[in-house]
């Protein structure tokens, strides 16, 4: 059997190949002797699930299973979004949350997220913890069953958090302001488990709302239910041809967001954090620092700089950003790949609270998100992001690991070499603000490198030049 491991999100594997009834049984057999080791089985644990096939029936049969050990489970009504199964955590009291979901992975893939009871990813020392569970649990051939004797099964109660939710998101937007402008947005949930979210949030508030693929699709319309510029290209059409200020979208378990402005301009999540954190700079009043992992743009430290405030940057994986919410006091922070959250809501990536904020900045400034941008970069400089894939050979990708361990250069395309990070893989801070990363895959040959800079032309030549000093 394929080993079981918790990646950058939770464990994910191919329905009906890894992701099985057995194996599912198995990791929540792990979890519950991590919550009965931790004595938190009196405080329960959330469970909830996406809209991929056969979540409801795997939810059922993990709250099945904690339950035999003692745990009450809170198991969700119905498809829930990450973000809000991590609030319900909150809302319970609980000692924690199963969510079932594979993000914005393939259709054919499930997934198994442990949110632990401070209601944000799992850090890793936990999930080595559960992990350990499993091997152990595998040794003594007891991966149905653990044996367990406890006094009386604990109870299943339903939950549907919904609507606490929705009061809770009520209290960090201004909806009054979005229902002022008379907004008209698109929404596109990607038919995942975000529908019925955005779009109730953006009526009540009193905007014009226009949506698409609210349905239930586990093969999510034979896509990824990834909320990119390429795959978000209907919402692009209906926002430019009807008119609306926004579109908005999420992937599949709503903790990640897209936005295409006004101009049909798909805008980035190296784009909209600092857009965010500009808002809740100048519009808000709020002062604080901000927190982003080693691949997000440095345009939030001269915003933080300008102020004196501090920046925390992070390795790669939204756990570490949701550990700055809780320990540092960050008003905002977030992660190139679409993850943010702010000051006052769970430590956990929410795509919902995106959207919305990004529907109040533009009811607030009265500009549309491109303008804005414009805004910024007069006050700040321009600043542009890439992130180049590199396939290697497995040997190379050795050969390069090798390299790596002494990767210092003076200079990168002409740039001057003027600091470095090892937080996560090789940053080198080049002359002129530029900064290049490269990050190794740690399942393929293959190398990430990562570029921002203060023009187009000067990415391509800082890639080409980190590429050429890689021999790759």
């Amino acid at each position: 059997m394929k080993r079981i491991s918790f990646g950058t999100d939770g464990w994910r594997g191919i329905l009906a190949e890894d992701f099985t009834f057995d194996n599912v049984r198995l990791v929540a057999r792990a979890v519950a002797r991590y919550i009965n080791a931790h004595n938190l089985a009196a405080k329960g644990i959330v469970v909830g699930y996406d809209n991929r096939f056969m979540s409801e029936r795997f939810a059922s049969e993990i709250a099945r299973v904690l339950a035999e050990q003692g745990i009450t489970v809170y198991l969700t009504a119905r498809s829930t979004p990450t973000p809000v199964v991590a609030l319900a955590v909150w809302l319970q009291q609980a000692g924690g949350a199963v969510m079932l979901t594979a993000s914005h992975n393939p259709p054919e893939y499930n997934g198994f997220k442990f949110i632990p009871e401070y209601a944000g990813p799992a850090l890793p020392h936990i999930t080595a913890e559960i992990e350990d569970n499993i091997r152990q649990l595998q040794g003594t051939g007891t991966t149905g069953e653990d044996g367990r004797t406890v006094s009386s099964k604990a109870s299943v109660i339903t939950i549907d958090p919904h609507s606490d939710y929705a009061e809770h998101l009520a209290s960090l937007v201004d909806l009054n302001a979005i229902g002022k402008a008379g907004l008209k947005i698109a929404v596109d949930p990607m038919c995942g488990a975000g529908v019925g979210y955005l779009e109730d949030l953006l009526t009540r508030a009193g905007a014009e709302v226009v949506a698409i693929h609210c349905h239930r699709d586990p093969l999510f319309g034979g896509s990824l239910p990834e909320p990119t510029a390429k795959s978000l290209q209907e919402l692009r059409r209906i926002v430019v041809e009807g008119g609306a200020r926004l579109g908005l979208a999420l992937d599949g378990d709503a903790d990640r967001f897209g936005i295409i402005d006004a101009n049909g301009e798909f805008i980035t999540p190296n784009q909209f954090l600092p857009l965010l954190y500009y808002h809740l700079l100048t519009f808000r009043g709020l002062e604080g620092p901000v927190a982003r992992t080693v691949a997000t743009t440095h345009l939030l430290d001269r915003m933080a700089d300008r102020k004196g405030l501090k920046v925390f940057e992070t390795p790669v994986g939204f756990k570490y950003i949701g550990q700055c919410i809780l320990e540092q006091g960050v008003i905002v922070g977030g992660e190139e790949s679409g993850g943010l959250s702010i000051q006052g809501h769970v430590p956990e990536k929410d795509g919902i609270l995106a959207g919305l904020l990004a529907a109040e900045m533009v009811a607030v400034h009265g500009k549309s998100l491109t303008d804005l941008l414009e805004d910024i970069a007069g006050e700040y400089g321009h600043l542009y992001s890439e992130r180049l894939d590199v396939h290697t050979s497995p040997a190379d990708k050795e050969r390069v690991l090798g390299v790596l361990q002494s990767f210092m250069p003076e200079e990168v395309a002409g740039r001057k070499v003027t600091g470095s990070s090892s937080v996560d893989g090789v940053k080198l801070l080049l002359e002129g603000g530029a900064w290049l990363l490269i990050r190794a895959s740690g399942t393929e040959p293959l190398f990430r490198i990562y570029v921002e800079a203060e023009s187009h032309e000067e990415i391509k030549e800082i890639q080409a030049a980190t590429r050429s000093l890689l021999g790759i």
